[in-house]
């Protein structure tokens, strides 16, 4: 099943972060708390949205996509950006992936977005295959760039 999440789910979702991050190896590197996500998520001004997939059996969180708006100056509508999709390895093979992304798609669809988009890590050639399967397209001419820490303050002249 899935489902837009509830603030009760949120130790579940941090749960699958870290799961998500140590999978990735960047374990490290996932410092959001529950507290952020909370905020994040539920807070007076909301800059992400959630949906999580359920065990039917159990109702037991084992997957989730966290999303937020982005916005194409070329068509001029939003979209999504799907920052995490993330389903326990026990639980792959359901549908709960493919479910979560038809979701999305479907919200994109009735709003009248027009693009829905993601990275995945180059080694992650599970993923890859799956998302190629239900017609994804990888956009090689673009490389993503951040600035974090150091170079993000160095970046803003506060420093």
């Amino acid at each position: 099943m899935i489902r837009p999440a509830t603030p009760a789910d949120i130790p579940a979702i941090h749960t699958l972060i870290r799961e998500l991050a140590e999978y990735e190896r960047a374990l490290e590197e996932a410092k959001a708390t529950e507290e952020q996500l909370h905020e994040a998520l539920f807070g007076s001004h909301p800059a992400a949205y959630a949906h999580v997939a359920t065990d039917d059996a159990t109702g037991a969180v084992i997957g989730y996509a966290i999303w937020f708006l982005n916005f194409s100056t070329w068509r001029g509508v939003h979209g999504i950006y799907l920052e995490d999709l993330y389903v326990r390895p026990t639980a792959r093979g359901g549908g709960h992936g493919k479910a979560l992304l038809t979701e999305l798609a479907r919200i994109c669809v009735e709003r009248g977005y027009q693009r829905l988009e993601w990275s995945v890590l180059n080694w992650n050639t599970p993923a890859i295959d799956f998302y190629q399967a239900l017609g994804a397209r990888p956009q090689d001419e673009w490389t993503v760039y951040r600035l974090t820490d150091e170079a993000l303050t160095k970046a803003s002249g506060t420093s």
